[in-house]
């Protein structure tokens, strides 16, 4: 059963009862992300996200662990893009504990300075760690040249420059700007009744002020192109893409769709052909990237040095089959079968619910079931999954980066052309 109730302020409380759950998960989510920053600030959201566990008026970090771990909770937070959620799984018993906890480090986080500098250190080593794992920043590297110059190709976590540069002030500035109740939504889903929710939550956020004045978002661009970035490594990484549905689009389930027979599983045409008969790549998957104006489908391949251009021409060979119609019925209907499989068995867990009821709450504004859902997904037509594929890979709109040693002279670039 699904509830959903507006606060005076404008804070959104939505919240789904499952009868046979014993567990209830709490979200609380902002609608701002490193899409909302501006360079220098790059990262400031992810910094955000980590201090709000440090210190309130009330508790320390011990504490605050300590609190969490006597009533058995699972508790995280996770930084996008687009939006920032802090969350929590507990037994439906503790509820009332949980989202005064909850509610305590959203609300009343102090952001003290010494607080700040231990765990910008960490932050650091965060961003050193990815930086010694090349198959996660080619995706870093990627991005910021898919979308140059835009917001949305900045990395998440920031750059060592600006996370060294951070301070409580321009924390408090970015908070005064985006933690505003207009952008807020709480999510429960799981063994939860809403009214009680509502009498817990409610007093706790009417405090917060509407926002004068809401940030405007700017539409990226997509930039087209080829980008090696050499590094002493054994394989070249490598992620080439073009431009993919966005997160309304009435093309999205069929994106999906394109993403699972390409790449997205075991038995995709590129696992097939590029590890399973070929023996290129131990890994090589596809990926949809969608956002709320815009949306990215990529290919991720790493390889020999000396197997990149071969890599390469199977992959054109393999998009341009799919471009030209080459997806059976059958082809169609097993992958419906796998998506759906996979859609009604994270209807089991109360984290993906209370996910869904916030992102479709944020994106639709409204409820949307798991049958919706379903229902949408068996409308994908063949003629889609190929539209999609065709405007994905169009004639000169095409992006690869590569990590590893590779000069682009060695490149054989009609592999990335399509047309």
């Amino acid at each position: 059963m699904y509830h959903k109730t507006v606060l005076k302020n404008g804070i959104r409380i939505v919240s789904e009862r499952l009868e046979h759950f014993q567990s209830v998960s709490l979200g609380i989510w902002v609608n701002v992300g490193s899409r909302d920053e501006v360079e220098e600030e790059n990262g400031i959201s992810h910094f955000i996200e980590h201090m709000t566990f440090k210190r309130t008026r009330t508790r320390n970090s011990l504490q605050i662990a300590k609190e969490l771990d006597a009533i058995g909770g699972f508790s995280n937070a996770f930084t996008g893009s687009e939006s920032t959620c802090f969350h929590s799984r507990v037994l439906n018993k503790h509820l009332e504990t949980l989202a005064d906890i909850l509610c305590d480090i959203f609300l009343n986080s102090l952001f003290d300075p010494q607080d700040m500098n231990r765990e910008r250190q960490v932050i650091l080593q965060e961003i050193s760690m990815l930086e010694d794992t090349p198959d996660e920043q080619v995706h870093v590297l990627f991005n910021r040249f898919f979308w140059l110059n835009h917001p949305l190709g900045m990395p998440i976590m920031g750059t060592p420059a600006t996370v060294a540069a951070m301070n409580k002030q321009t924390v408090l500035g970015h908070m005064r700007r985006f933690y505003t109740p207009g952008r807020i939504i709480v999510a429960a889903a799981g063994h939860v009744d809403h009214d009680p929710l509502v009498r817990i939550l409610g007093p706790l956020f009417e405090s917060l002020p509407p926002a004068t004045e809401e940030p405007v978002r700017t539409a990226p661009t997509i930039h087209f192109g080829v980008s090696c970035h050499s590094k002493d490594l054994e394989q070249v990484h490598l992620c080439l893409g073009g431009k993919g549905p966005h997160l309304s689009s009435d093309l999205r389930f069929a994106g999906a769709v394109l993403n699972a027979i390409l790449g997205g599983n075991m038995s995709s045409r590129l696992f097939q052909e590029i590890r399973e008969k070929r023996g290129l790549a131990y890994n090589v998957f596809s990926f949809v990237s969608s956002y709320i104006d815009a949306g990215m489908l990529g290919i991720y391949v790493a390889t020999d040095p000396k197997e990149v251009n071969r890599a390469l021409k199977v992959i054109k060979k393999e998009i341009r089959k799919i471009q030209k119609g080459d997806v059976s019925k059958a082809d169609l209907e097993e992958t419906l079968e796998h998506l759906t499989g996979g859609i009604l068995l994270g209807s089991e867990n109360t984290d993906t619910r209370m996910i869904r009821l916030a992102k479709n709450e944020g994106i639709f504004g409204r409820y949307i079931s798991y049958e919706e859902v379903v229902a949408d997904l068996q409308k994908v037509t063949v003629d889609q999954v190929v539209e999609v594929a065709r405007l994905a890979f169009e004639k000169d709109s095409v992006s690869l980066v590569t990590l590893g040693p590779l000069e682009k002279g060695n490149l054989d670039l009609g592999n990335v052309r399509f047309g």
